[in-house]
């Protein structure tokens, strides 16, 4: 069984059972968690949750907790959802398609908002952990977006396994989030086990024509290249999505340009633009025109960055 038809089952059935009693040892409330740089105290889980962009709100469904959200965000403004995404969404509502504001959190008696740094929040912003905290709004930060507050090691994929795990304990269904990473776990190691020791130079491509919009070493392009066998060429820069020259991208030469296919700009459209940009005639990568296309929600952090390390290790190595 592929992880694909896991994630697909776990959806369901978590969807199915609802609030069922978690296996686990139950949380024990006060909880208190880290987020970023700070600790965030929970009296009880939330009821009234509110998360942001197509990769949050996955991971609150994988877990079931369709049930204990008011909604959405974020999410049709900038992607475009897929039928199988589309179905799972059906009756929540989303409140904002691109970014919320304080009065919409407020209007919808949200307790509890699951954003990151650069995913629905920005520092000096007005939503923060700093404003909403007094209103009654908890906020759990996406780990990978620490990097933005905070200094930290580079992206791995114990990032997303963190915030599983941190959002079991908060909503009391651990069981539910041990199930989905350890099945996570079991599909990345069984792409990794046969990887050869060469690897690939490889270029993310998000957008950008002056300038390239791509992931340094703390954003999780950079765990997802580097868990399929590959090398990425910016990975001594010490940023998660950044902006780069593209005289940095020609003389690093990267053999492999990963695309990200979301937004008004098709994935097609990227590639004749790489193609047709005479700063990279002498690129390995547009001399070969090897490309790799993965979808937003694979490139940034949940539950589908397995699938993303799927297709870049057969992108990267065959078959």
């Amino acid at each position: 069984m592929t992880l694909r038809t896991l994630l697909r089952s776990s959806l369901s059935i978590t969807l199915l059972l609802g609030s069922a009693q978690a296996f686990a040892e139950a949380t024990h409330y006060p909880l208190t968690i880290q987020s970023c740089n700070r600790e965030v105290t929970f009296k009880e889980a939330p009821k009234h949750a509110l998360s942001h962009d197509i990769n949050m709100t996955q991971m609150m469904l994988a877990l079931g907790l369709k049930p204990r959200m008011v909604g959405y965000s974020g999410i049709s403004g900038w992607k475009a959802v897929t039928p199988d995404m589309q179905s799972i969404l059906d009756g929540l509502p989303e409140l904002a398609a691109k970014y919320p504001s304080v009065e919409t959190l407020l209007n919808a008696n949200v307790d509890f908002f699951f954003a990151g740094w650069d995913y629905g929040m920005r520092i000096g912003g007005d939503l923060t952990p700093q404003t909403l905290g007094p209103l009654g709004i908890n906020v759990y930060e996406l780990s990978e977006s620490c990097a933005f507050v905070m200094k930290r090691p580079a992206a791995s994929l114990d990032d997303t396994y963190n915030d599983l795990r941190n959002l079991g304990k908060i909503f009391d269904v651990q069981d539910r989030a041990d199930r989905l990473i350890s099945d996570m776990q079991a599909q990345v190691a069984e792409v990794r086990k046969d990887l050869p020791s060469e690897k690939p130079r490889v270029f993310l491509y998000d957008s950008g024509e002056d300038r390239a919009m791509t992931s340094g070493r703390l954003g999780m392009p950079q765990a997802l290249i580097d868990a399929a066998g590959g090398r990425n060429i910016l990975d001594d820069v010490d940023a998660s999505w950044t902006r780069v020259n593209w005289e940095n991208v020609v003389e690093r030469n990267p053999q492999v340009i990963v695309i990200v296919d979301y937004g008004e700009v098709s994935a097609e459209q990227k590639e004749q633009f790489l193609l047709n940009n005479k700063a990279l005639q002498s690129v390995d990568a547009i001399k070969n025109q090897r490309f790799i296309v993965i979808p937003y929600v694979q490139a940034t952090p949940g539950i589908d960055n397995v699938l993303a390390v799927e297709t870049l290790a057969k992108g990267f190595h065959g078959e």
